[in-house]
């Protein structure tokens, strides 16, 4: 650095003019290097242990003195390092809890299910079931909204609703409802279903849509 004789503000090296008041610096007037360091001064207070100072190596033959009760020879008792470097006592983390299970619903269905057309219609088509809700039911040309087992080719005499019937898969469990058609929905061909009453159906059981015979089919997967 290079101090201004005129208003002593401190500049960087190599600066012929000061960014204070704009004097001409003098040249070599930079700081003076600092000097080596010399003494080492170790206090101990809360031990009691004095001052002790060493203003260079101690000449040879001599022996060195202290002022402290430290045996001659010994070093200074070193202060514990604390683990945080801002020396702080750094607090136990909380432990993780451990992450609950999977539930079957989030985890998927153990199985791949679909209806399989057996009678009235595309016989051997087939409409994959996917996790949750599958609407059945018709093409609607006015929303353009397609059902997930859409029955529209498969129906030339229209004896299906639009919105016909739900089937869910929860976890490992499989509910067909009918949701108001007008044919009414079967299965087994046993009596109609009521609106909005869930009924769990398997493998291998019988579902009649208007007049189209479908197959539930449900294969583990491995």
């Amino acid at each position: 650095m290079i101090k201004c004789g005129e208003c002593g503000y401190e500049n960087m090296d190599g600066l012929d003019y000061c960014d204070g008041c704009g004097a001409k610096l003098a040249a070599g007037a930079a700081a003076a290097p600092a000097a080596a360091p010399a003494a080492f001064e170790v206090k101990a207070e809360s031990s009691g242990v004095s001052e002790i100072k060493a203003d260079g190596p101690p000449e040879a033959g001599s022996a060195p003195t202290s002022t402290s009760d430290t045996p001659t020879g010994s070093s200074a008792p070193e202060v514990p390092k604390s683990e945080a470097p801002t020396g702080e006592i750094k607090p136990e983390a909380a432990p993780e809890s451990a992450p609950s299970a999977p539930t079957a619903a989030a985890a998927g269905a153990p199985f791949k299910a679909k209806l399989s057309v057996v009678r009235g219609g595309r016989k051997g088509q087939e409409f994959p079931l996917e996790d949750g809700n599958n609407l059945v039911g018709r093409w609607d040309p006015e929303t353009g909204s397609f059902p997930e087992v859409d029955l529209d080719a498969d129906d030339p005499e229209a004896k299906i609703s639009r919105k016909h019937a739900l089937i869910r898969i929860d976890g490992a469990k499989i509910t067909i409802e009918d949701i108001g058609s007008l044919n009414g929905t079967y299965v087994n061909r046993q009596p109609r279903l009521s609106p909005g009453s869930p009924v769990e159906i398997k493998s291998g059981d019988e579902v009649i849509i208007g007049k189209t015979f479908l197959k539930l089919v449900v294969e583990t997967i491995s």
